[in-house]
């Protein structure tokens, strides 16, 4: 089968069995690995990209359920390698990681929850809404922390 779709701007297509997962296609067939398989059992969250604005777990869509979509993923977000997405920036000054393999699904659930709470949000509102998301290094606190900061550098610079 054959899909197309944007993903990070740029318009790309392959050609894909009919059982390729969003995940896999973005991994294997685009190379942006930054898109982690931590689970297989859309439990952990490390696979979230963003599908026509809106946080998905990229292992629970078929790549061909995504054809004509718009698709950001990690790589994606910043506007260059020294000017990074606010919400990234929150994370590296918060200490909001620590082996980084959950990172990017968080950064990608967290831009999405505070857009989703017009970029108010409390520490309660962003731990109920990382419910789908595992970090098996933190506990958390700083991670909170960055989505909190990070939620007021959004909103400041209007992204």
């Amino acid at each position: 089968m054959s899909v197309s779709m944007s993903v990070n701007g740029k318009t790309v297509s392959g050609n894909v069995e009919a059982r390729t997962l969003l995940v896999q296609f973005l991994r294997e067939n685009l190379g942006l690995t930054g898109t982690h398989v931590g689970c297989d059992t859309s439990q952990c969250g490390a696979c979230v990209v963003h599908v026509d604005g809106i946080s998905v777990k990229s292992c629970t869509l078929l790549a061909v359920q995504a054809d004509g979509a718009k698709v950001t993923t990690i790589e994606g977000l910043a506007k260059s390698a020294e000017q990074l997405h606010p919400m990234q920036e929150a994370f590296r000054e918060n200490h909001g990681l620590q082996c980084g393999f959950c990172t990017p699904g968080m950064v990608m659930s967290a831009i999405d929850l505070v857009k989703r709470h017009n970029y108010e949000v409390t520490e309660e509102i962003v731990r109920h809404g990382l419910e789908g998301n595992i970090c098996r290094c933190t506990g958390y606190h700083n991670i909170v922390k960055a989505i909190v900061a990070g939620a007021s550098a959004m909103k400041a610079a209007g992204v």
